[in-house]
This record gives structure tokens, sequence and C-alpha cells, in this order.
């Protein structure tokens, strides 16, 4: 980097900006319910811009660009799959989830949301969701560690381990600290970071290779196959496993927890529609520029970058293209990116834990004071155990992300979707999906050739379905008090 100081100041005062933010929410953080949803009151851009970039984790600006500098415009299969989850997570879950989360004696987690959708006391659906929460965010938060490592090490020349451990302190005082309101007032301002990003390099990339149509002629002349999304990296005709297996990345969304969190504390559902727009806006622009800094940094770096070095694409780029201040608030956005993420996963654990596990076994009252406490502290372990996991430089951030969120896509989403739309659906049902479908995703994943190629949120997904559909119709339908929530959230749905 041509001046290492204004970077190092850049990055120094994007963190002060966060620490502010931190500072603010703590001091509003009044109770768990407050910890945990923010009070049930984001305006819709907060919560529009929060969940994009708790979503677009730093896979956005490292793996999705990693992926498409090595496989080119097949990369687009992946965006179209998201961008159509997001749309569909939107339309189909958010004012859903909203008015039904409020109803169902104002849950605030999933696993409370099932329990209370089913009127159960019984710990068994809560504990076993937050179980699986807590196994498939450890690697989902690996994930954004590695992607910290890496960042820390390409611009510092850091160690790799001494990075990683920088990246997580700085996520961890302010989630302690401020909660559900820190994380998404700080998710805004780094969804922000990450749009202007992710738009200025390939604008400056495009001016360097004369345009687009000199992008394309630069790309054509060496590499070809790169252009045409209907073929891999060496020219040959993508199979109808590799197309489904890209475009299910969508299917992922209608389970992921900290994605879920931020319809349940939108102020209004009367305000869904409004963060809709935004949310798509947002999401739609972000993916396209991040699959074009990939395939212009093809161009640019030329095609000497392994599989192992090619998330670093964006960073490189930024060190070629851009001045020091520029470069410095770029790089910021890839930490934002990663933070943005990091940050709601370990809410979410600290959520699943505190509500489902400890206040629900110990049968404490929500008001009490101590679960706030315990929440911070199991901040801090699940912060922990996620460094473990990273501490392996080799990981790849997409892969690790693919896994996890193949795991929540197929152990919530069908379990969701049903919940929200079938009366008939029972505990039992939501059960039998939860397991069934994290069970084949674990199981597909370790396994190879043929049909094992697909991407496991798929058989995954379809296992989840069907299991809690037939286990629904073999047991016991829903009692009178859980099928007057289903009526009532129904009536409520009509007035919006």
């Amino acid at each position: 980097m041509s001046d290492p100081d204004i970077v190092i100041a850049t990055f120094i005062a994007y963190l002060a900006v966060l620490a502010i933010l931190g500072v603010l929410a703590y001091r509003q953080t009044r109770d768990i319910a407050y910890f945990v949803l923010g009070g049930r009151r984001l305006g819709r851009c907060i919560t529009a811009l929060s969940a994009g970039a708790s979503d677009m984790s730093g896979w956005l600006l490292l793996g999705l660009p990693g992926y498409a500098y090595l496989a080119g415009l097949e990369s687009l299969w992946i965006a179209l799959g998201l961008g159509l989850g997001t749309w569909g997570n939107w339309h189909l879950v958010a004012l859903r989830l909203r008015v039904f989360s409020q109803l169902a004696d104002d849950a605030l987690t999933i696993p409370e949301f099932l329990a209370n959708r089913f009127g159960s006391d019984r710990p068994l659906l809560p504990v076993l969701s937050a179980v699986v929460i807590l196994l498939f965010f450890l690697v989902y938060t690996a994930a954004g560690l590695v992607a910290a490592g890496k960042l820390f090490e390409t611009v510092f020349g850091m160690p790799y381990l001494l990075a990683v451990a920088l990246g997580l302190a700085a996520i961890v005082l302010y989630t302690a600290a401020g909660g559900f309101l820190a994380v998404s007032w700080t998710d805004a301002v780094q969804a922000g970071l990450m749009f202007f990003a992710l738009l200025l390099v390939p604008v400056v990339a495009l001016g360097q290779t004369g345009g687009v149509a000199g992008a394309w002629q630069l790309l054509d002349a060496v590499a070809p196959q790169l252009l045409n999304p209907f073929t891999d990296a060496q020219g040959e005709t993508l199979g109808l496993l590799a197309v489904i297996s890209l475009l299910a990345w969508g299917l992922g969304y209608f389970g992921q927890p900290h994605i879920l969190a931020r319809f349940k504390a939108i102020r209004s559902p009367g305000e869904i529609a409004g963060a809709r727009r935004i949310a798509l806006a947002w999401v739609s622009v972000s993916l396209l520029a991040a699959v074009a800094v990939g395939v212009l940094g093809r161009i640019v770096i030329g095609g000497g970058l392994s599989a192992s070095d090619a998330e670093k694409v964006f960073l490189l780029l930024v060190d070629a293209l851009l001045p020091a201040t520029l470069a410095g608030v770029c790089l910021a956005a890839v930490l934002a990116a990663i933070m943005s993420t990091a940050d709601s996963q370990l809410l979410v654990c600290s959520a699943a834990f505190t509500e489902d596990i400890y206040r629900r076994l110990r049968r404490r009252s929500r008001a009490a004071g101590s679960l706030v406490a315990v929440g911070r502290g199991v901040v801090v372990l699940m912060a922990l155990g996620a460094f473990a996991l990273a501490a392996d430089r080799d990981s790849q951030v997409l892969d690790l992300v693919a896994y996890a969120w193949a795991g929540f896509g197929a152990a919530f989403g069908p379990t969701l979707l049903l919940a929200l739309y079938w009366r008939r659906f029972n505990e039992a049902g939501a059960a039998a999906a939860i397991l069934s479908g994290g069970l084949t995703v674990v199981a597909w994943h370790n396994l190879e050739g043929g049909i094992f190629e697909l991407y496991e949120i798929v058989p995954g997904f379809v296992v989840a379905g069907v299991a809690g559909v037939v286990v629904s119709r073999l047991t016991a339908a829903p009692g009178a008090a859980v099928t007057a929530l289903f009526d009532a959230a129904q009536a409520a749905l009509r007035e919006h």
C-alpha cells in the first residue's frame, strides 16, 4: 500500500465509530428483551440494511469475488439464487414472522417462537433448536474470522492467528456491550461502507480496462470460457446438478436466524414493505458488483492466483487501483462485511443459549438482570470456540459459509415455512424437520461422487419438509389454543 499510515488511520476511525455506537446501545440495553431484539423498535432503513449486511458476510467481498475470479460468469448462478432467496424471504417470511412472533407470547428467538407457536412447555423443541444454532454458528462465525485473518495478513503483514484474534476482539467488545441495538446500528453503517466499496472498485477497474466492451475483449482473448455462464472454468458445459446447486443457495434464506431476527425486530408490520424495497435494491446491486470484482480482477491482476489465494482478489485490486485514503475505506468495508455477520451470529448464539437453554431450564424470569450477564458471557465463549475452528489458515471462506448456510437452511427453512403457513403443523413435525434437515446436511456433506455432488442444502431441505409433513400427519393434531393462535395471526395479517 502506498501509505500504510493512512490505511491504519482509516481503520482506527472506523473502529472508533463502532465503539461509540456500542456505548450508546449499551446505555439503552435495559433487559434481555433489549439485548436480544432491541425492544422491537428498528426503523425500516436500519432493518433493511442490517439484514443485508448480516447476510452478506466477508464472503461477499472475499468469497464470491474469489469464486468469480476462478469461475467467471458461472458465479452469476449463485448471485441469481441469492437474489431470488432474498426476494422470497422478504415476501414469504418477513411480515408473517413479525406478526406471529409477537402474538406467540412476544417470542424473542426462533426456538422460543417454535415452542410458543405449538403451546408447548416441554424443553425438547427449543433446546434442540438452540443446539443446532450453536453448532452451525460455530462454523459460520469461524468463516468470518478466517476472512478477518486474511484481511489483516494481506494488508498489514500480520501473523495469521494474531490477525484473527484482533478481528475477533473488536467484534466481541461492541456485541457483548450493546447487544442487538449495537449490532443493528453498526450493521447499517457497515452496509453503507460495503455498498460504496463494491461500486467503487469495479468502476475504477473498468476505467483501467476500457469500459465494459474493453474488459470483455481482454478477457475473451485470454480466458473466453469465463464469459459463458453455462460453462465452468475449464470451458465444459455445466451439468444440471451444478446449476441446481448454485441456485439452491437461495433456499438457505428461510432458515438463517441472524437474518430472521431483523424481521422480528422491525418497529411495525406496516414498515415491512418499505424495508423490503431497500433490502432488495441493496442486495441486487451488491451481488452483481461482487461478481464484477472477481471477473475484472482476472484481467487487472492476471490469472496467477491459486485457488487458496483467489479470495484475496478484492484486496489486491484495491491495492493496485486506489490511492491510500480510498484504499483504507475499501479495506474497512471488508472488515465491515466480516463484522456485520459475525456480530449477528454471536448475538443469536447468545440469545439461543440464554433464552432457550439457560432461562428455560433454570426457570428464570425474563426480567432477571443476570440474563444479560449470561448473554454477554456466551458471546465471549462462542467467540473463543470459533477462533479455535478458524486457526486453520488454509480454510476457504466460501466453503465454511456454504456448509453452515446449508445447515441452517435445511434445519429451519422448511420448519419456519410450515409453522407460518400450515395450520395442521405440530410440535412433533417441527422437531422431526429440524433434526432430519440438520442430519441430512451433515451426512451429505461427507459423501462424494455422483448425486452427492449436489449441494447438501437441496436434499436437506427436501428431507426436512417431507419429515415435517409426514410426522405431523401421523401424530395428534394441534389443540384448540394452538389453532386459535394461528387463526389470530391470519386475521392480523389480513390487516396488513
